[in-house]
């Protein structure tokens, strides 16, 4: 029982920190979604393309996290705080390289076949969150960091406080009250923006001031930058960023399928992909304090217990994939209708239900196993994993189910059980096989 409590406590401030996230996107999408039906499927399109520029700089800095708490387990202090600067400094070139790509993509939009009526929306939208990235993934590392020391408040009140802001700033600014301009989606995107630097100061200014962190800054500061510090960190971390950017890539181009069938039909999977951030949260969330659980006893080679973590880790993701299920089959007619009252997209929405709930247990048992794996330092494999699962399996299933067979978003949302489940049982398999 020790295992299950010691995981709730990790992973617990983590989910509070990522309800804020979930709040913030359930206000951006009502916010939005009540402006105007053309914002919200623009908002929808730009959304999902940097999810996975989010997801690719998530899994990137996840790499970190197993490294510092090995380090953590083993009292290794200053050491830990080392291992921060190459973090930062590879992290910065992942996301200019990153960044050099959505701009490509940005001087292409008009053939990714979405309604020529929603390019004016999109343009200066995309424009304003591009460059909010670089903050994104300076935020990622510091938390990931502090994570990994098991200091997981710290990046919930981050989170809440930067949410909050974002929040206050999108009413500001989409609707225009009293002498701020009405700017619609593109203010959506300045709040996104300031909320974001918001938050990176927020971590600094705790990592430079308080005292418990001062071992971690003599760390950082003897840290001397070398190729080899940075080597490290990026084979830590590149494969994880890649197994998280097809599994993402599976989403973004599902949203892109979706735009095909209608804005209709992509402002429904919008949201429906946004309700079902509910169980996310929760599997995210455990799976990450499942993985610094793994690593911690992983870096002491307590075998015994990293078997014990890893089994309290599934049982509680399972548990909260029943909850999360039974939840979004209750509640999901009132959530979709505060999003939205276009009639066409509540009906749309109402007919996904069935197969969001569906893919519920393939999403929780995927996560924790990638997590697992993760904390093992196994991580090449799951590149492969992922090609398999989310390239192979996932998209063209989407197709083929969506259009080929003619069940439009319906197929779309069917494909992703498909592809989670596949990526549960291969990450299954290889950690059964990494402890062998």
């Amino acid at each position: 029982m020790s295992h299950y409590s010691a995981t709730l406590r990790l992973g617990l401030p983590i989910a509070i920190g990522q309800l804020g996230v979930i709040i913030l996107g359930f206000a951006d999408t009502l916010m939005v979604g009540r402006y105007s039906t053309d914002a919200l499927a623009a908002s929808a399109f730009v959304n999902n393309l940097f999810t996975l520029f989010t997801f690719l700089l998530m899994g990137y800095s996840y790499g970190l996290t197993p490294i510092v708490s090995a380090l953590f387990g083993q009292g290794k202090q200053a050491e830990a705080g080392e291992q921060l600067k190459p973090a930062l400094l590879s992290g910065t070139v992942f996301c200019l390289l990153l960044m050099a790509v959505w701009g490509i993509a940005f001087f292409n939009l008009e053939h990714f076949g979405q309604p020529d009526e929603l390019l004016p929306l999109i343009r200066p939208y995309f424009l304003v969150i591009l460059v909010s990235m670089i903050f994104v993934m300076l935020y990622n590392e510091l938390r990931q960091f502090t994570d990994g020391l098991t200091h997981t408040t710290l990046g919930m009140y981050t989170l809440i406080i930067g949410n909050a802001f974002n929040i206050l700033g999108n009413w500001l600014l989409i609707y225009g009250p009293g002498p701020f301009p009405e700017m619609g989606l593109l203010g959506a995107g300045i709040a996104t923006l300031l909320a974001r630097v918001l938050m990176v100061v927020l971590m600094v200014a705790a990592l430079w001031w308080k005292k418990g962190y001062a071992p971690y800054r003599e760390g950082f500061a003897r840290y001397r930058a070398s190729l080899d510090g940075m080597q490290a960190i990026v084979r830590a971390s590149l494969p994880i960023a890649i197994q998280m950017g097809l599994e993402c890539a599976a989403f973004t181009m599902s949203a892109v399928m979706a735009g095909w069938v209608g804005k209709v039909e992509l402002a429904a999977y919008q949201v429906m992909v946004t309700i079902g951030t509910l169980g996310f949260l929760l599997y995210y969330s455990f799976g990450a304090g499942t993985s610094i659980r793994v690593a911690t006893f992983y870096g002491q080679h307590d075998r015994t217990n990293v078997f014990h973590a890893a089994a309290a880790g599934r049982n509680l993701l399972l548990l909260m994939a029943a909850c999360s299920s039974l939840l979004i089959y209750l509640l999901a007619e009132p959530l979709i209708r505060v999003f939205t009252t276009d009639t066409a997209v509540i009906a749309i929405s109402l007919s996904l239900i069935p197969f969001l709930v569906l893919y519920q247990f393939a999403d929780a048992m995927q996560i924790c196993y990638a997590n697992i794996l993760r904390g093992t330092g196994h991580v090449l494999a799951m590149v492969r994993i992922a090609i398999i699962s989310y390239l192979i399996v996932n998209i063209p299933a989407a197709f083929i189910l969506g259009f080929s067979l003619g069940w439009g978003v319906k197929g779309i949302f069917l494909a992703f059980f498909i592809g989670l489940f596949t990526a549960a049982t291969l990450f299954f398999k290889e950690y059964r096989k990494a402890m062998r």
